[in-house]
C-alpha cells in the first residue's frame, strides 16, 4: 500500500497542505466575491481592448437575461464554439449565472463533428461567430432538434470601429453571412448586452449543479461528454491555489490553450477566480504576436503546451524578452523533451517551468512540480493536495505495483468527474471502486519514484507490442528528441506482416531547421544509427518517414490518430 502512503508529501513546498477543505458554493458565488473585491482590476486584455472586473460581470449578467428571456432555464447546455476573445469569458460566466452548464465547441469541428456533440448534450443555446454560423452551422442546422437559441458575435466586434475596419480590409478576421434559421431564435452578441439589464439572475447555483460538459478527443471512438460540477472546479482551484500561492489581485496570465480545451477553460477559469488579468491569444499559433503581447502586458505567469513553447524558442524576439518579473510557466498536455526543458530555462530563468499532469476527467490537474522545490526533469511532479494516486497493473487493473514499475495511473480526490453524459458502460469502465472508494482509471501508464515523483511513459493505446516486448512510444521519443537533426517525432505502431498480432515501430520526424537541405536518405541512416546505440534493438525504428510537419490537435499535441 505504498501509494496510500503518500510518499510524496515529504517533497511539498512549505505551507502547501496535505489535504485541502472545499468549499461547498459554486464558481459564480466565487467570481461576485473577486469582482467586489478587485471591480477595477483588469480581467481580460485583448488586441488593446482591455474590461475590468465590474465591466466583465456586467456584461455576463446582461447575458444570463438574455439566455433566460429566451427560454434558458437553470440545468440547461449552452454551446460556446468561439475562439479565446472576450464574448468567450462573457458567455461562460453569463451561462453559469443563468444556471446552466458549458459545452467548449471546438470551432475547428466539421459540421457532422458539430451536430453530434450538440445533440449528444441536447445543448439548447450556442454562442458562435459569424463565419463559423455560415460554413458550420447552416449546414446542419435542421438536424439539431435541442437547439432553439443562436448568438451570433464577430471576432473583432469588441475593437474599436477603426480596428474593425482596418481588420476587415485587411481580412485578418474571418466573417460571414447570417440568415434566419427555422425554429431558432438568432440574437446578435453585441445587441443582446445593449439590449438586456445587467441584473444578477435570481436562480440559484450550487455547488453540486452541473458546471461544464467538456467533451474529450475522441482518440479511441466517439467523443465522450464529461460531466463537472460546480464543486469539482471549485476543488481543483483550491488544490492550485494552495500549491503555487499566487498573489490575488496582482497576476498576469498568458495562455495559448484554447477554452474550448479544458484545460484552457479551467485554469482561464482559475485565473478569473484570482482576480488576476487575462490576456486573450485567438490564435496561439502567431508567435509573433503573442511575443508582443508579452511585451505589453508583462505576464507573471505563462501557460502552454510544449508544442507552444518550442514555436516561441523558435522566435528569436522571445529570447530578448524581459523574463525577470515571469514567475513560473505551466506546461501539459503532452510530453516535454528534456532537452528542450533545459533549452527554455536558459532563457526564462532555472527552475522556472513546472510541468503538470491532468485531464479532462479531473478538472484537469492532478499531479504537478513544486513551485520552490525540487523538479524533476521528464516527471509530472506529485499529486497535489487531497488528491490520491496509485499505479495499478496493466492486465487486471487491481494489483498495486511497486514503485519505479510501469503500471495504470488511478485517481481518486474531489477533482474528478461524475461521469460521462448518456454513456453508463463507459462510466463503468472509468470509474471502478477499489476498497469501497470510486477511483477513476485514466489509460495512462505511469511509473513513481521512491520520492513520490511520477513519470509519464505512455497512454495505454499508444504503447506497442513489439515481438512481445512492450515498447512504450514516450520514452523512445525521449531519447530520439536528442538527435540535432529531430525538431518533432512520434513513434507508433504498425501492423508486423510477418508476426501477425505483433507491430514494428515506425518513427515520423519532422527535421529542425539547419537540417533541412540534407538528404534524407542519408539522415533516416543516422537517425536509425543513434537509435541502435542508445535503445534495446526491440525499441529501434523499423520504418522512418520524414514530413514536412507533423499534424498537431487544435491543442498543440502529436495528432496520432492521424498519423495512424
Amino acid at each position: 500500500m505504498i501509494y496510500d502512503d503518500r510518499p510524496w508529501l515529504k517533497r511539498y513546498d512549505p505551507g502547501v497542505p496535505a489535504d485541502v477543505d472545499v468549499p461547498e458554493i459554486s464558481l459564480v458565488e466565487r467570481l461576485d466575491r473577486v469582482a467586489e473585491r478587485f471591480p477595477d482590476n483588469h480581467a481580460l486584455y485583448f488586441l488593446g481592448v482591455t474590461l475590468s472586473y465590474r465591466e466583465l460581470m456586467a456584461m455576463a449578467d446582461r447575458f444570463a437575461q438574455a439566455l433566460i428571456q429566451n427560454g434558458c432555464k437553470p440545468g440547461d447546455v449552452v454551446g460556446i464554439h468561439l475562439p479565446n476573445i472576450p464574448q468567450y469569458v462573457i458567455a461562460l460566466i453569463g451561462a453559469w449565472k443563468a444556471g446552466c452548464a458549458v459545452s467548449g465547441v471546438s470551432p475547428l469541428m466539421t459540421p457532422r463533428e458539430l451536430a453530434y456533440q450538440m445533440n449528444d448534450s441536447q445543448a439548447r443555446a450556442l454562442v458562435t461567430l459569424d463565419a463559423l454560423f455560415e460554413h458550420r452551422l447552416m449546414a446542419v442546422a435542421d438536424q439539431l432538434p435541442h437547439l432553439k437559441i443562436v448568438v451570433v458575435t464577430g471576432i473583432l466586434d469588441f475593437l474599436s470601429p477603426i480596428k474593425r475596419f482596418l481588420g476587415k480590409l485587411l481580412k485578418k478576421a474571418p466573417h460571414g453571412k447570417v440568415k434566419p434559421l427555422s425554429g431558432k431564435e438568432a440574437l446578435w452578441f453585441k445587441e443582446a448586452l445593449a439590449e438586456y439589464p445587467a441584473a444578477k439572475p435570481a436562480c440559484t447555483v450550487t455547488s453540486q449543479d452541473r458546471c461544464l460538459i467538456q467533451y474529450t478527443g475522441g482518440t479511441t471512438g466517439v467523443p465522450k461528454g464529461t460531466v463537472l460540477t460546480h464543486r469539482n472546479l471549485i476543488a481543483n482551484l483550491v488544490q492550485i491555489e494552495a500549491w503555487v500561492n499566487a498573489d490575488e489581485g496582482k497576476e498576469v496570465i498568458l495562455s495559448g490553450f484554447p477554452f474550448f480545451h479544458l484545460a484552457g477553460l479551467a485554469l482561464g477559469g482559475v485565473g478569473l477566480c484570482l482576480g488576476a488579468a487575462q490576456i486573450l491569444i485567438p490564435n496561439p499559433r502567431d508567435t509573433k504576436h503573442i511575443v508582443k503581447e508579452m511585451i505589453k502586458c508583462r505576464p507573471t505567469i505563462l501557460v502552454n503546451v510544449p508544442s507552444l513553447y518550442m514555436m516561441l524558442l523558435a522566435e528569436p524576439a522571445f529570447r530578448k524578452l524581459d523574463f525577470s518579473g515571469l514567475k513560473f510557466c505551466l506546461s501539459g498536455a503532452s510530453p516535454f523533451p528534456a532537452e528542450s526543458i533545459r533549452e527554455l530555462e536558459a532563457v526564462i530563468g532555472a527552475g522556472k517551468l513546472l510541468e503538470v499532469y491532468g485531464m479532462t476527467e479531473t478538472s484537469p490537474i492532478v499531479t504537478m512540480n513544486p513551485r520552490l522545490g525540487v523538479k524533476k526533469i521528464g516527471t509530472v511532479g506529485m499529486p497535489v493536495s487531497s488528491a490520491r494516486v496509485r499505479l495499478v497493473d496493466l492486465e487486471s487493473g487491481e494489483k498495486q505495483v511497486p514503485v519505479e514499475e510501469e503500471g495504470e495511473l488511478i485517481v481518486n480526490g474531489p477533482q474528478v468527474m461524475q461521469e460521462y453524459l448518456n454513456k453508463p458502460e463507459e462510466t463503468r469502465i472509468a470509474l471502478r471502486e477499489h476498497d469501497g472508494e470510486i477511483w477513476l482509471h485514466t489509460g495512462d501508464v505511469a511509473r513513481m519514484d521512491e520520492d513520490g515523483y511520477f513519470t509519464i511513459v505512455d497512454r495505454a493505446k499508444d504503447m506497442l507490442n513489439v515481438g512481445g516486448f512492450k515498447v512504450f512510444s514516450r520514452e523512445v521519443e525521449e531519447k530520439l528528441y536528442e538527435h540535432p537533426a529531430i525538431e518533432f517525432c512520434a513513434i507508433i505502431g504498425v501492423p508486423n506482416i510477418e508476426r501477425p498480432g505483433t507491430e514494428v515501430v515506425k518513427l515520423v520526424v519532422q527535421i529542425s531547421e539547419g537540417h533541412k537541405e540534407r538528404d534524407h536518405e542519408t539522415l533516416k541512416r543516422e537517425i536509425v544509427s543513434f537509435a541502435r546505440e542508445n535503445l534495446s534493438p526491440y525499441k529501434v525504428p523499423k520504418i522512418v518517414e520524414i514530413v514536412d510537419r507533423i499534424p498537431l490537435t487544435a491543442v498543440g499535441k502529436v495528432d496520432k490518430k492521424t498519423l495512424r
